[in-house]
């Protein structure tokens, strides 16, 4: 640290007479050479509070260049740290609500993620809805990604709950959910678009988990382009839809295909839709000229059937979390996830042009490992074939709760991953 000559009382620093007047001045410097330091330090460490203190923490979590937020282990946390229960919290829809109907244990609930350098502060409900008073908040996507967003209505329902504003915004209620909270002047929607592109079914006359799908990959989904520039932050998040039956079409004509089964048809891996789609997504973004919102790409949350694939028996019958040894990022997982982590590399780049951020919300690896955190066959969906395990979606409450203390973080200190 480089120091400056300091101004003393008479206005102006003069080499001293005397040795008495020597001795002053050196123990002047002394006091101005430890203090300083030491307020600094002070103001350095101050930080928002959490509504609980974080027992054992052993570094600040504020201290953004000593802890990686997204990397870490999931930890028992026996008095919590479950915010709310579908008793306290009347938004989770059925087929999330684990407890509701009859899931018998509960130490899924009481697990916390903590990087491995730092603790995970707890969401503070009163915190994040002064910092997005004003804002706008959309999630983008698919319906793990409304499942994120019906985590975060319930973890704000301990302060406050919103209007339901859906009705007059869409007729299809069911998938674009619009809700404000008034005290705050605060949106919160969600826009359906499992594959962010336009889509439409191959035979029009029927739809189901398999039938075929033509993707237009280079054209953004008008179900989100006419909407988004609304918004001041935008959470994007695409899974599972792009491993059915797809054809893929671009520049106006049919280029291929994907588990069609059809012949003189140009075959695709399933990483080759995933990534044209996030990159027609981010270009649009990025061009058009009135979004000025903050893009996170929350990364791809793995699923976990086991004994079968979903449609062949698979279910998700454990109660606690892998560790490190048991399980790792690798296969389609880590190509689907690495396949977006570039996209959003190369959005960045181009999105300094413009002063546009886009931002990591990786929670690929916490994700991995909790494999009974799903609803399995304890929740139901009017929509959902009942005999098919639901090893997808998240139970409310339940890790997934985690990923709304990353975004309150993420928010509060803009945090970057390395």
């Amino acid at each position: 640290m480089k120091f400056h000559a300091i101004d003393l009382p008479n206005g102006k620093y003069t080499q001293p007479n005397n040795t008495h007047k020597n001795l002053f001045l050196l123990a002047l410097t002394l006091v101005f050479l430890i203090t300083i330091p030491l307020c600094l330090n002070n103001i350095s460490n101050s930080a928002l509070p959490s509504p609980k203190s974080n027992a054992g923490s052993s570094k600040s979590i504020e201290k953004e260049d000593q802890c990686q937020i997204f990397s870490g282990n999931w930890v028992p946390y026996p008095d919590g740290p479950a915010y709310y229960t579908n008793e306290t919290c009347n938004l989770i829809i059925d087929q999330q609500n684990c407890m509701k109907f009859g899931r018998p244990d509960t130490e899924f609930m009481t697990w916390r993620w903590k990087p491995d350098a730092c603790e995970l502060p707890l969401f503070d409900a009163a915190q994040f809805l002064e910092l997005v008073r004003g804002k706008s908040l959309a999630f983008l996507g698919d319906s793990v990604g409304r499942n994120q967003m019906q985590s975060l209505l319930c973890l704000l329902a301990t302060v406050t709950y919103p209007e339901d504003i859906s009705h007059k915004y869409s007729s299809n209620t069911d998938y674009f959910k619009r809700y404000v909270y008034n005290d705050h002047n605060f949106t919160i929607a969600n826009l359906w678009s499992p594959y962010l592109v336009e889509s439409r079914d191959v035979d029009p006359s029927g739809h189901d988990f398999n039938s075929l799908m033509s993707l237009y990959l280079d054209e953004p989904d008008e179900a989100w382009l006419t909407l988004v520039e609304q918004f001041d932050y935008v959470i994007v998040s695409v899974e599972h839809w792009f491993f059915r039956p797809l054809i893929y079409h671009e520049n106006g004509r049919v280029i291929g295909c994907h588990k069609c089964e059809q012949d003189n048809m140009t075959s695709f891996v399933t990483s080759y839709g995933y990534r044209k789609a996030f990159r027609t997504l981010f270009k649009t973004l990025g061009s058009l000229k009135n979004y000025k919102g903050v893009t996170f790409l929350r990364t791809f949350s793995p699923s976990h059937f086991e004994n079968g694939a979903w449609n062949e028996g698979g279910n998700c019958a454990r109660t606690k979390p892998f560790t490190k040894e048991e399980t790792k990022l690798d296969g389609y997982v880590l190509e689907m996830y690495l396949t977006q982590v570039e996209e959003l590399k190369a959005a960045e780049e181009q999105g300094l042009q413009r002063g546009l951020q886009f931002r990591l919300m990786d929670t690929t690896e916490a994700m991995l490992l909790r494999p009974d955190g799903h609803p399995n066959f304890y929740g139901h969906s009017p929509h959902r074939n009942m005999t098919l395990a639901d090893c997808v979606h998240w139970c409310l409450p339940g890790p997934i709760d985690a990923w709304n203390e990353i975004l309150l973080y993420m928010l509060k200190t803009g945090y970057r991953p390395p």
